[in-house]
Formats: C-alpha cells, structure tokens, sequence
C-alpha cells in the first residue's frame, strides 16, 4: 500500500485531463474493444439436407466456425442421399491473414498506449525535458495512425469475403447431395455478424483517435516548439524597435527645435532694428 501510495502521489495525473493524455486513454479501451470482438468471435450456421429417402436426411447439420478464420480447415458431414453413406464437406476460403493482422495491430496498440499513459502520469518532467521521447512518441502515433487505416480496411474486406463464404446459400453448393433436384435442401439459421462489425467499427474509430492525437504529440516534439521560436522572432524584433521609437523621436525633436531657435534668431533682430527705422522714414 506504501508503494501504491507513493506512486500515486509522485503521478501527475492532472495530464490525462489534456487532450494528450485522454486521448491515449481512450486508444487504450478502444484497441482492447477491437481485439477483443474480432479475436473471440465464434459463429455457426445450420444448413438441412432433406433426402428423397427420408431415412438418410439431415434436417440440422450444425457448422461451427471461429477466428482466424481458417474456413478451409472447417469440415462437417452431410448425407449423401445414398443409403446411410456420408461425406465430409470443407469450407472454402482462408482469411486468416487479415484477421491475424488486425488483431496484431489492436494488441500492440493496446500495450503502446498503455506504456504512453504510465510515462505521461509518472515520467512527464523527464519526457518533456528529453527532446527524443516527444519525437519518438510522435513517430510511433504516425505509423499506428497508418497501420489502422491499412489493418481495418484489409479486415472489413475480408469479413465481406467470411459473410459470402458462409452463407448457408452457398455452403449448400458444397454438398453433393444438394445438386440433386430431388433432395430438398435449406437454411435452418445463419451467422450473427454483430460482434465482428462492431470490430471493424472500432478499428476505424481508433484510426480516427490515432490520427487526431498526431497534432497533439507534435505539440510536444521540439520541431513545433522551433517554428515556434521562428515564428516569434520578427514579432520580438518588431515590438523591441517599437518601444525604441520615442526615444528616437524624440532626440529627434530637441535637435529640430534647437535648429529652428537657432535660425529665428537674425530675424528677430532683424525686425527689431527694421521696426524703428521704418517708423523714422515716416516721421
């Protein structure tokens, strides 16, 4: 309890009411949600075989599928509408790839946004007096902005391909029997696809939030805090001969008006010995 307590207090955790901060926050739960519905997402679908001897039909063949979605290596038997004799049917299709690397993704996020959090609360004196932890910090939000893009659109075409693949329609194209039109074959249920739609909605939620906290992390990197100063410079320099500017006005105007003193003098001379001399010549 002494050490919880001490790490608390020594935490600033005033940073995770910045955008900074509640934004990785949020990156956390997010990639937990989208690993989470796409990595632990089982299906089934049913499909009946309905034989012209009723004795070897199947009205409720069950077919079980889960992530990584490997449908080739899906099998179930179905009848073969010959006596009792059966086959064994495989589904079609291997989306594994894409599946394996959104969740790669989400998992890896997940543990960088987690590790952010902990150095933003304990550690932010020291990461914002090292200049390489801001630029690796907005490095690594750069490429997790990019690799969502890439893993979430890469998945939700895949799930396309899983939707189509697993249809009951088309698993019963797969069974031999159902090419004979004197069986009857149908779909008993399908696939609830909630779960995995909810995963590639938060796969594209935590491109967004991974793109918007990149201005944000730029904010800390010392190139922004350099254009910063740049871009201070001229208004420093404009503002510091501003204030200047009095000053030089007005040595300016103490040397004008010593100047103009200086020439009004013969005149006012002038005018004193010219005023009477006039009045003499008119007496």
């Amino acid at each position: 309890m002494d050490t919880a307590n001490q790490l608390a207090s020594g935490g600033t955790f005033q940073v995770l009411k910045l955008p900074l901060g509640f934004i990785r926050v949020l990156e956390w739960l997010f990639a937990i949600f989208a690993f989470a519905t796409c990595g632990g997402y089982s299906g089934q679908l049913r499909v009946s075989v309905d034989c012209v001897e009723k004795g070897s039909s199947n009205l409720s063949i069950g077919i079980d599928f889960a992530y990584p979605f490997r449908l080739y290596q899906v099998s179930f038997e179905a009848p073969a509408c010959e006596g009792m004799r059966r086959e064994r049917v495989f589904l079609i299709g291997d989306y594994s790839s894409s599946a394996e690397f959104f969740v790669t993704i989400a998992v890896f996020a997940f543990l960088y946004s987690l590790m952010a959090t902990i150095v933003y609360i304990f550690f932010q004196n020291k990461y914002r007096e090292n200049s390489r932890a801001p630029l690796i910090d907005f490095v690594v939000t750069v490429v997790f902005s990019f690799m969502w893009l890439v893993s979430s659109s890469a998945w939700a075409k895949a799930l396309s391909d899983v939707k189509v693949a697993t249809d009951p329609d088309e698993v019963q194209l797969l069974i031999s029997a159902c090419k004979v039109q004197t069986n009857k074959c149908g779909s008993v249920h399908g696939s609830r696809w909630s779960g995995l739609n909810t995963s590639v909605a938060f796969g594209f939620l935590n491109f967004v939030l991974w793109a918007g906290n990149i201005w944000f992390v730029f904010k800390e990197t010392g190139w922004h805090k350099g254009a910063s100063r740049l871009a201070g410079g001229p208004s420093e320099k404009q503002a510091s001969t501003f204030d200047q500017q009095p000053y030089n006005q007005g040595s300016f105007d103490q040397s004008g008006s010593s100047n103009t003193q200086g020439n009004l003098g013969p005149p006012s001379e002038y005018s004193q010995v010219g005023g009477p001399t006039s009045y003499t010549n008119q007496m």
